[in-house]
């Protein structure tokens, strides 16, 4: 996983579409379907961790711009 679309196509494969039009809501909502989806064992370790560390990563640069 090295972008925030291959985790929207991760997700997409399990009939997880996520918009709501803010986007660090969008990061919290496949944050909390990855998390779900490891628990159920449909998600690799490694596709986890990585795509957990990406979701993040970006969270922490919107909320930079934002000034929070």
């Amino acid at each position: 996983m090295k972008t925030v679309y291959d985790i929207q196509q991760l997700l997409k494969r399990y009939g997880t579409f996520i918009y709501t039009g803010d986007r660090l809501g969008d990061l919290e909502l496949m944050e909390m379907e990855l998390d779900e989806l490891y628990q159920l064992k449909f998600v690799q370790m490694k596709d986890y961790q990585q795509a957990k560390m990406l979701l993040k990563k970006e969270k922490r640069l919107i909320m930079d711009k934002r000034g929070e």
